[in-house]
């Protein structure tokens, strides 16, 4: 009785699957990798960004009393920051600007799938009135930081928190990202991934800058 040869074929197409998925976690590509798939589901336009009631009429948040402005206190205020040259900056010197806040990390697939985008949008309205904060949370050292945002070519402001975290900061989810007003109020809130890189993200943004 002649023996069957074995062939690829006969492999069950989920242990495919998972030596797949194995060979990438060992290798460390698996990040990469589903950030790749959810990058194609940004690409689709169903996750972009949501614009609030608040994010349609930003001139309604642009006018307001300069004594009261002076007495608020800013989203974050206290909070200290270290970029990746080492230099600490208070959150507080934002104050005055529109300021983009995205917390992420280096290991969550969402993250990575949503900042080309948000690269994008840096390029088109970041300044000296629209600062983004790219907040990483990752616990392994600035250095593996540097690598990824290196690798990736990747040009907007990136920090690492050099104090407690403020509360208001905190979330469910990563990615999360924050819009605050020059006022230094928070006006909207995202958890999870989304594209930011739209024209109302754009024109929200700008209609808030002091004119």
């Amino acid at each position: 009785m002649d023996k069957k040869k074995f062939s690829i074929k006969d492999i069950p197409g989920w242990a495919v699957m998972l030596g797949i998925f194995g060979i990438l976690y060992l290798t460390g590509l698996h990040t990469e990798a589903i950030g790749q798939v959810q990058r194609i589901l940004l690409a689709t336009g169903i996750k972009n960004a949501d614009v609030p009631e608040t994010l349609q009429n930003p001139d309604a948040t642009a006018v307001v009393d300069a004594a009261a402005v002076a007495n608020t206190e800013m989203a974050g205020a206290g909070f200290q920051m270290v970029d990746l040259q080492g230099k600490q900056v208070a959150f507080e010197s934002l104050r005055g600007k529109v300021v983009f806040l995205n917390i992420w990390a280096t290991w969550c697939p969402p993250c990575i799938a949503e900042m080309p985008n948000i690269q994008k949008l840096y390029d088109k309205v970041g300044s000296d009135k629209i600062a983004f904060v790219m907040l990483s949370v990752d616990e392994g050292g600035m250095e593996k930081v540097k690598k990824f945002i290196d690798k990736k070519d990747y040009t907007f402001p990136v920090y690492m928190p050099a104090s407690q975290f403020p509360q208001e900061f905190y979330s469910n989810a990563i990615p999360t990202t924050f819009i605050i007003s020059p006022q230094g109020k928070i006006v909207a809130k995202q958890e999870g991934m989304a594209d930011y890189n739209t024209p109302e993200v754009v024109e929200f943004l700008q209609g808030m800058v002091k004119k």
